[in-house]
């Protein structure tokens, strides 16, 4: 069982020297005097990197603080950041500002940062059902490493349970629905570690992420995973996942007429799970390819249609393993 330590502000800079020493690898930040002082942030960040250099943080912050200052300073850490999408309500309306994050985005993803969005449903006035459905529309087209839905986190973490509550613009029915698609797009995007190529594969099938999100959670009942009673016994299993999500994206395309792309599909998905569960459970596998991995790798890879029109199949087996570098590959 993994031990848990908290510290409290005075503790945290001057314990940082001793995590390695108890065995710590893992430390999410949740001082909100620390994380809401751009200061204070950076002096902390400072103090990991001089004293905890392979420690990998998790920070929940606010957009708002992330400047460049703040995310060069991320860049030199192993961390992740969880950013809550939030916005406000005008007019009995509850908006975002799509520019803003879409600002904050690029600079993360340019910098090669690591990060997430909390994404909640129903929890403030003027939220609507379509709004939410917005949201997860836009953060998907961002490239967040994952998506994170506050009132179905407790069922999977320790994380308490927040309660969505019927208004005059959010349904019950509109609830519940909210939460079977969070459940489904939590498995297969975050889960199912979707980011590298999901936008990808999306693409041909010419359908927005929450209708395709939807499906996937409409078809998971007909499968008889029961993700409707929650995703606690499938989120840890990505090999499993990998599985569904190849059964789907074989089911949508042959349902859209593109069956003939989906073996440039299935190489794109199944080498990138190989490779993130060589980084993730230092799992090595074989695996079979119809196309040159190095080019399923490639941008090229990313317009579907056109590797398909353009590239020439090559039949291979290759072996992941880590190499000195990180997740590698070789013919075997």
């Amino acid at each position: 069982m993994e031990k848990t330590f908290t510290f409290n502000s005075q503790q945290l800079e001057s314990s940082l020297a001793s995590f390695s020493e108890k065995g710590i690898t893992e430390f999410t930040l949740q001082d909100s005097e620390i994380l809401g002082h751009k200061g204070r942030l950076l002096k902390f960040l400072q103090a990991v990197r001089k004293n905890a250099p392979d420690l990998f943080v998790t920070l929940p912050v606010d957009a708002k603080i992330l400047d460049m200052d703040v995310c060069k300073a991320c860049a030199e850490l192993n961390c992740s950041l969880d950013i809550v999408l939030d916005g406000e309500n005008k007019g009995g309306n509850f908006l975002f500002d799509k520019k803003f994050f879409a600002r904050r985005a690029q600079m993360l993803n340019t910098l090669g940062l690591v990060f997430g969005f909390d994404l909640s449903f129903a929890l403030h006035e003027g939220d609507k059902l379509k709004s939410f459905f917005d949201r997860l529309n836009f953060s998907v087209g961002l490239y967040p490493n994952h998506i994170d839905f506050p009132q179905i986190e407790a069922e999977i973490s320790d994380r308490k349970k927040i309660e969505a509550k019927p208004t005059a613009t959010f349904s019950t029915q509109d609830i519940r629905r909210s939460e079977n698609i969070a459940r489904s797009a939590s498995v297969f995007y975050s889960y199912g570690r979707a980011v590298t190529w999901f936008l990808a594969v999306l693409a041909p099938l010419k359908i927005e992420p929450v209708k395709f999100f939807e499906d996937f959670f409409e078809w998971q009942k007909l499968n008889n995973y029961g993700l409707e009673n929650g995703i606690e016994k499938i989120a840890g299993l990505h090999s499993e996942i990998e599985k569904m999500q190849l059964e789907f994206l074989k089911f949508k395309y042959e349902e859209k007429n593109k069956g003939q792309l989906f073996e440039v599909v299935s190489n794109i998905v199944r080498l990138n799970g190989a490779l993130s569960r060589c980084f993730g459970e230092g799992e090595e596998s074989i695996v079979e390819m119809s196309y040159n991995p190095d080019e399923i790798l490639s941008g090229q890879a990313m317009n579907v249609q056109s590797f398909f029109d353009n590239a020439f199949m090559e039949y291979s087996r290759v072996r992941v393993f880590m190499g000195s570098d990180g997740p590698d590959f070789k013919y075997c």
